[in-house]
């Protein structure tokens, strides 16, 4: 196998360079967003570089849970979250599986339709998602979005299950049957330990879905206590003005479970991203 040719100094510099540039594009809004939140009152603008302003202070953190309904958000956000995200993860496993190891009428097709599903976006789905949803009188609760939301994230996780499964070797199933295994405790046993970092992609991009997602939830909730986090931190935005150091501190706030989702998961985000594209 022919081995990559390694970069000239000027090569490694550069290639640095314009990740340094990049990184610094990518890291600038969010240091942004964190010294408006510390800047006393709603000021968007300060005259001062400093990413912690001089007058720092965490009153805007304060009045975030003192004075908005921003647990009641909160938790709207983590209910249906991580419903959409057992579902869709339980879900995605099983019927992953399915397309991997059996064979049956209109696998093909089945599977080609899912991967069509993604090439619309999720405007165009509003109008339907709406009528199903009045039509089985889950509007203004829990239960719509639950639904919405699995149904979008469903079709990328059985596509992406269905793809890491069919790199597990089918000898290990074949060896579990020889010593007695049924069909359901090899998948359970075997199967699913070894699609761990699938799962664990699975389950982050389901979580995100429900999590981070405004639009959809915006046509199906209009009940202010059933307010997600998107939704509640758009009420922050008024016709005359913006509460900057609310919406801020909101951001920030809303931000960090997915951050420490992200660093908590790191080991297998990889693998999961990377086996399921490898055949064989």
């Amino acid at each position: 196998m022919r081995k990559p040719r390694e970069l000239s100094l000027a090569g490694k510099f550069g290639a640095y360079a314009v990740l340094i540039v990049f990184s610094l594009f990518a890291i600038y809004p969010i240091l942004q967003v964190i010294s408006i939140s510390l800047r006393p009152g709603d000021r968007l603008l300060s005259k001062s570089l400093a990413i912690i302003p001089p007058d720092a202070t965490l009153s805007t953190y304060t009045r975030l849970f003192t004075q908005e309904p921003f647990l009641r958000w909160l938790a709207n956000s983590v209910v249906v979250s991580l419903t959409v995200t057992i579902i869709g993860t339980g879900l995605a496993a099983m019927a992953g599986y399915a397309f991997s190891r059996y064979k049956f009428r209109g696998r093909d097709t089945a599977m080609i339709g899912l991967i069509t599903t993604q090439m619309f976006p999720v405007t165009m789905l509003l109008l339907p998602l709406f009528i199903l949803i009045i039509k089985i009188k889950a509007y203004d609760n829990y239960l719509g979005l639950i639904i919405a939301y699995s149904a979008t994230a469903l079709p990328f996780t059985i596509w992406q299950m269905k793809g890491f499964y069919d790199t597990i070797p089918y000898s290990l199933e074949e060896a579990a049957s020889i010593d007695g295994c049924s069909p359901q405790v090899t998948f359970w046993r075997i199967v699913l330990p070894l699609a761990a970092p699938a799962l664990v992609i699975t389950a982050l991009f389901s979580f995100m879905t429900a999590w981070s997602e405004y639009l959809v939830a915006a046509v199906l909730i209009q009940d202010k206590t059933m307010f997600t986090l998107p939704l509640g931190l758009k009420m922050f935005q008024s016709n005359m003005e913006v509460a900057w150091g609310l919406y801020s501190a909101g951001a920030v706030v809303v931000s960090l479970p997915v951050v420490l989702l992200f660093l908590f998961l790191s080991r297998w985000l990889v693998s999961g991203l990377t086996l399921g594209s490898v055949k064989g």
